[in-house]
């Protein structure tokens, strides 16, 4: 069960995994060895999945979001696992979810610039048929990172 400096310690870690532990331990109240095994535990446990760099999408060429939304006609567990091996083949494409509703997946894909989406597009219907491919472009992100809640924890 977490308690509150855990959560207090997970929302710093989220913020910037690459904060010391005698700058996270002064903020949580606790000593420094004391912090250190927490995050261990954290980790141990799970709560703590792994700890990654985010990068400048501006500085690495790829400032362009496009959201593609995809419905299709097949629904075996064959054709999924083609699907995500088609998807995960291709870098620009950073997340792809499931849906329920009028589309059955949605990919977020990362570009140079817009123009680019159609070497993406032709990637993806090379490897695998698709019903109905529609995108729409970011115009502006409002919210964004990686961090999510930390209150629902056990």
């Amino acid at each position: 069960m977490l308690d509150e400096r855990d959560r207090r310690i997970l929302e710093f870690l989220q913020s910037d995994a690459g904060i010391s532990v005698t700058y996270l331990a002064e903020r949580v109240a606790l000593s420094v060895s004391a912090c250190s095994r927490r995050i261990q535990r954290l980790e141990e446990s799970g709560h703590i999945a792994r700890r990654i760099v985010v990068l400048d999408r501006e500085k690495m060429g790829v400032p362009t979001t496009v959201f593609a939304l995809i419905k299709t006609a097949h629904h075996t567990d064959v054709w999924i696992e083609k699907f995500r091996r088609a998807i995960s083949s291709i870098p620009e494409i950073v997340e792809a979810h499931r849906l329920t509703g009028n589309h059955d997946y949605i990919l977020k894909i990362v570009l140079p610039r817009v123009e680019h989406y159609d070497v993406i597009y032709k990637q993806i219907v090379r490897k695998i048929e698709l019903f109905d491919v529609s995108a729409s472009i970011s115009m502006e992100l409002l919210k964004g990172g990686t961090s999510i809640p930390v209150a629902y924890a056990d």
